[in-house]
């Protein structure tokens, strides 16, 4: 088959933690074509959706050669050409971002999957979008009123403040009610007044760490408990916190069970969920990570592997649309 990721520059991921990266090496193994692309690259002559591609070859780094990955000649490709197109941009979700999503929809949908669909891209937001369900998760308050997010985290003892649109834990902060900066942090987030940021309830089992589980068409299919640093609040790998092996649960489930059937009628076959205390926080749609953590800490191996199960499930797919077609 012939895939096409659209993502960061390959050469400036991590290969030893990198989900996309693990997905190129996976599918290259099983003898597919890899291409990659940036957003910028994408485009389309009337309805017929294009991209600048890149032939990639990927590898593990050795003492020999400690680079990760060779690009060959770019080339123009048609979508409809392509068996699965990856979107695998990190946020933000920004204009270029959405621009990207409304261009991947010029694809033939007989032909070519794309994972995730970017109509879901676009709807899921992944602060946002399970609030639908606020019931799975802590009080959470949107607003562009800093008085407004102040009063809220006042009001329960302690709160979280975030922007809506980053990543990684980027701007993520915990206020107790009286802290003098709280007022402060919340004017920048909001821009003072001009954009809506968010506040959620402290929930105190995030000391002990915050969930990371892989969602594979609405069923959970693994997990890794990221535990922040002695001196953070935050939890996420990308903030330096520690990747523990951690199981599938019955909680985990039931927030799979309410929200896998969205997610599925969304087209988004490949979701992060972080879960802290059993409390549903984020859905992460846009390029989820995690997945070679588990692998290695879970030490599964063959088919078991996490990131064999999403090739499995994107060859799958395009095995069904050639035989509905």
């Amino acid at each position: 088959m012939r895939f096409l990721t659209v993502m960061d520059p390959l050469p400036t991921v991590n290969p030893a933690t990198d989900t996309t990266f693990a997905i190129l090496e996976e599918a290259q193994a099983r003898g597919h074509e890899n291409l990659v692309c940036g957003v910028a690259d994408l485009g389309c002559v009337g309805r017929r959706g294009m991209a600048r591609a890149w032939p990639a070859t990927v590898r593990r780094p050795s003492a020999n050669d400690p680079s990760h990955a060779t690009l060959g000649a770019p080339a123009d490709i048609a979508f409809d050409d392509l068996d699965v197109i990856w979107m695998r941009k990190d946020p933000p979700v920004d204009d270029a971002y959405l621009s990207a999503c409304l261009l991947l929809d010029r694809h033939d949908r007989a032909r070519t999957v794309v994972l995730n669909d970017p109509i879901g891209l676009r709807t899921a937001h992944e602060k946002l979008w399970a609030l639908f369900a606020d019931e799975l998760g802590p009080a959470t308050m949107v607003s562009s009123r800093p008085a407004a997010l102040v009063e809220f985290v006042r009001a329960r003892g302690r709160g979280v403040l975030k922007p809506l649109h980053l990543m990684g834990g980027i701007g993520v902060m915990v206020f107790a009610a009286d802290d003098p900066n709280l007022r402060s942090a919340a004017d920048l987030l909001t821009g003072d007044g001009k954009r809506p940021a968010l506040a959620q309830e402290y929930l105190p089992a995030a000391r002990q760490g915050d969930k990371r589980v892989i969602v594979l068409d609405g069923e959970p299919v693994g997990a890794v408990l990221r535990v922040p640093r002695d001196d953070e609040v935050r939890a996420n790998l990308h903030a330096g916190a520690r990747a523990v092996r951690a199981d599938v649960d019955d909680a985990d489930r039931l927030l799979c069970a309410r929200i896998g059937p969205e997610l599925r009628a969304l087209g988004l076959f490949l979701v992060g969920i972080d879960v802290i205390g059993g409390k549903l926080t984020e859905v992460n749609v846009t390029s989820p990570t995690g997945v070679q953590q588990i692998d290695l800490l879970d030490e599964r191996a063959g088919p078991a592997r996490v990131v064999a199960r999403i090739v499995d499930g994107a060859e799958i797919k395009v095995r069904e649309r050639r035989r509905q077609g």
